[in-house]
């Protein structure tokens, strides 16, 4: 992600708890087969994507470059523009 301008150094993964999907108005999973809480009226997508971890940096630019497409997609069906 630094390659792009986007520093993760200090972010770290979040469990999807209950408390963190009661606050969400979108949920998006990105295959990672976990169970994911019900809320009544959330809306939810799944995006079917492979697991980075082992791959070559080449496909994990390519997988990279899928999720940009897909958020500037969704950013866009939603009129979320500025």
């Amino acid at each position: 992600m630094k390659e792009v301008g986007i520093d993760l150094s200090r972010e770290m993964p979040k469990l999807l708890s209950d408390d963190l999907v009661r606050t969400a108005s979108l949920l998006i999973t990105m295959g990672c087969g976990e169970a994911r809480p019900f809320v009544p009226g959330l809306r939810r997508a799944d995006w079917p994507l492979e697991d980075p971890k082992g791959k070559p940096i080449e496909r994990v630019r390519e997988m990279r470059a899928d999720i940009e497409r897909r958020v500037r997609d969704l950013i866009a069906e939603q009129g979320w523009q500025t």
